[in-house]
């Protein structure tokens, strides 16, 4: 079952909340909607379930080339699965998991049987299958989510949509789940869309990621061409830590504060702004100068926990502060110390011609 989505507008009184947004889902695939607060992409989410009612004159909303933007959330076949869980508090989690069977209008509603018979195979499914007399307040945050889960599997919907499923859980649980999601993804099969914030979780469960910002889709591919070939530098910024260099570009050649790079995209003479991206494990430090490549600066702190460690330096021909990331055996052979005179250069950066401001 396919998901596309055609100009689609949505403006709650004087806020553009989605402009003219326009994505395809392919059968079975699953996709992340990334981006900060305010990006759009829960509401982009609402309009695909109907649970939003998008602006007038919007395109379509189509499952499976059939427009289902008229029809009522009940009658859309979606699988919806909220943050904070919205589980029954007096239901137990058998319970839970079977209301969207037993409510159904008698002349389509299974059989008991055939509800237990399915609300048994999903709770196994999902791996609670111990827990079905428990009530959510017995349960842990990652239990709940999967009672949630399970609960909009139970409907056989055509499409499953989740909106920050881990959003209310803590670090360790949230690496659990989303692996586990993905697991359960490659078996089940069904076409899936979820909402995060979270860069490193978007990038580990979907097959495509759609960065949103500000109403609008910023760049849509796999996670290694969001990483690596950003399209824009709101992308680039909001993928992980950046240092940001502002300067010219002219001739070939990109002028960053006393940082000198190749820039054959730019072979005009006249001058324009720049802003160039680096990431700190894209920088490298050495001991003596490599020419104009080459940024003089000192080591201001040094944090050695974890598998890199991160060194801040003072750059004064830049006028900031910069982040470097080196692996522990190259820290080690450098030898370094705070108040150390190094050179740092970048193994890659990535050059905007355009004003921006972090």
């Amino acid at each position: 079952m396919s998901i596309e989505v055609r100009r689609l507008s949505k403006t709650y009184g004087s806020f553009q909340a989605l402009d003219d947004v326009s994505l395809t889902v392919a059968t079975g695939e699953l996709v992340a909607l990334l981006g900060p607060s305010g990006s759009g992409k829960t509401t982009l989410l609402r309009a695909i379930a109907g649970l939003e009612t998008a602006d007038p004159g919007s395109g379509p909303i189509l499952f499976h080339d059939e427009d289902v933007g008229e029809r009522p959330v009940g009658d859309r076949g979606v699988g919806f699965v909220f943050q904070h869980y919205a589980l029954f508090r007096h239901m137990t989690v058998f319970d839970n998991v079977a209301f969207g069977l037993v409510v159904r209008p008698r002349r389509v509603r299974p059989p008991k049987e055939v509800i237990r018979e399915k609300v048994t195979s999903l709770l196994r499914l999902v791996q609670i299958e111990g827990l079905a007399g428990r009530y959510p307040h017995q349960l842990s945050g990652g239990q709940r989510q999967r009672v949630a889960l399970a609960r909009a599997l139970a409907i056989e919907p055509r499409v499953l949509l989740l909106d920050e499923p881990f959003g209310a859980l803590d670090a360790k649980v949230r690496q659990e789940l989303r692996r586990w999601l993905r697991r359960l993804h490659d078996e089940i099969h069904v076409t899936s869309v979820f909402v995060t914030h979270d860069q490193e979780e978007a990038f580990e469960v979907a097959d495509r990621v759609v960065v949103m910002h500000r109403g609008r889709i910023e760049q849509v591919g796999t996670a290694d061409e969001v990483f690596e070939h950003p399209a824009s530098p709101f992308v680039m910024d909001f993928l992980g830590n950046v240092n940001v260099f502002h300067g010219r570009v002219a001739g070939g050649r990109a002028s960053l504060g006393g940082l000198e790079l190749s820039y054959p995209d730019y072979p005009h003479d006249d001058a324009k702004p720049a802003t160039a991206y680096v990431r700190p494990h894209e920088l490298e430090i050495s001991r003596f100068s490599r020419g104009d490549g080459t940024l003089r600066a000192e080591v201001v702190r040094i944090h050695t926990a974890g598998s890199a460690v991160k060194v801040e330096l003072a750059a004064p021909p830049l006028g900031v502060g910069v982040r470097v990331e080196l692996a522990q055996d190259r820290f080690r052979e450098l030898g370094l110390r705070v108040g150390d005179r190094v050179f740092v250069s970048p193994k890659q950066a990535r050059v905007f011609v355009q004003d921006y401001q972090i």
